[in-house]
């Protein structure tokens, strides 16, 4: 076994605390990481304070992971000690099922395994990247393009698949008027690799604090959803919407600036039910959609496609001592836009 530092909670109120963890011992296709540098998620959130069903504590959370390749399995071909890696949100998945075969694991039919807060295969709860090492099978690796900072490509194993997923699958490009509500860590991404697909990009925030910010990042148009006009102003305009909100939102209003045949979808995970008149999705036969992250083949592509654009997530590089103090700057909305974690202060 490997013993990694990490920092973990112990409840849905309790703090961050320094911890140490096992790693299991390389089987075959594994490969050891040594992480440098670990994201922090909405997601994390929900998970550590328990709002998203019950979590077995202590937690070790983190599934935007970067560091580099330290030791690899005898029967490991994709990678070599050196290698500059990623992982995301799952560590493995059935790989049998329809939806592994084509590449889209997330959507395993006999489920995928998280990269925290699950059970692997060996029957032991996975733990996270707030850690110093993590031990994955080379199926789940992701590869570092070169011209890409370790620190910045981190958040990009979440923040960068989430958005960039649901813009290929509905074809954002040319021609096409894409809408972004949330201008947060998810928002930002989904602002630049719009822009960067070709897409026309206006983005829906309560209040116009960040609007610099947007249009620096490729933003066409930005508005203040505070404000009732807006909703007046840009009715029947948009073929895609990308809710990156975690919280709930008037989906009627936001339904009726789709054009025909437009489609509203969710990235953002509210806690709670939310409900919707199917009216506005009849009248002009509009979509509500839902997608989660993307398969690894699909990820990879993400990473190569924002090399190639030089796009980078806006971050704030913080020691792990400051993880509790970032949980409450993300909820009160004060980061532009993701914490980063150095794990070398483990």
């Amino acid at each position: 076994m490997i013993t990694a530092k990490a920092r973990a909670v112990d409840g849905p109120d309790k703090p961050f605390r320094p911890a140490e963890i096992q790693r299991r011992d390389l089987d075959s296709h594994d490969v050891l990481i040594e992480i440098q540098y670990a994201g922090i998620c909405h997601s994390d959130i929900h998970t550590a304070h328990g709002e998203w069903g019950p979590v077995n504590y202590p937690l070790v959370p983190g599934h935007e992971i970067a560091g580099v390749v330290t030791a690899v399995g005898p029967l490991v071909t994709k990678y070599k000690i050196g290698d500059r890696v990623g992982v995301g949100c799952m560590v493995d998945s059935c790989g049998d099922c329809e939806h592994c075969r084509n590449g889209e694991e997330q959507y395993c039919h006999n489920g995928k395994t998280d990269t925290y807060a699950a059970v692997d295969k060996y029957g032991e709860p996975t733990q996270g990247g707030y850690s110093t090492h993590i031990v994955v099978t080379e199926n789940f690796v992701l590869r570092i393009p070169d011209n890409m900072e370790l620190d910045a490509a981190a958040p990009l194993l979440c923040a960068g698949i989430t958005t960039y997923s649901p813009l290929n699958h509905w074809n954002a490009g040319p021609g096409k008027k894409v809408a972004v509500v949330g201008m947060g860590g998810l928002g930002h991404m989904a602002v630049q690799i719009a822009h960067a697909m070709g897409a026309e990009v206006t983005v829906l925030s309560q209040t116009l604090k960040k609007k610099e910010d947007g249009l620096e990042l490729g933003a066409d148009d930005y508005y203040a959803t505070s404000d009732l006009e807006t909703f007046e102003k840009l009715a029947g305009r948009f073929d895609l919407i990308i809710n990156t909100v975690s919280a709930k939102i008037n989906l009627d209003a936001y339904l009726g600036l789709l054009a025909v045949d437009g489609t509203l979808v969710n990235v953002g995970a509210p806690a709670e039910p939310v409900s919707l008149s199917v009216i506005n999705l009849i009248g002009h036969r509009r979509s509500y959609a839902g997608s989660m992250i993307g398969g690894i083949r699909e990820t990879q592509e993400m990473l190569d496609f924002c090399a190639k654009h030089s796009i980078t997530p806006k971050i704030e590089v913080i020691s792990a001592d400051q993880i509790d103090e970032a949980y409450e700057r993300v909820l009160a909305s004060d980061v532009k836009y993701r914490f980063v974690i150095d794990t070398s202060t483990m």
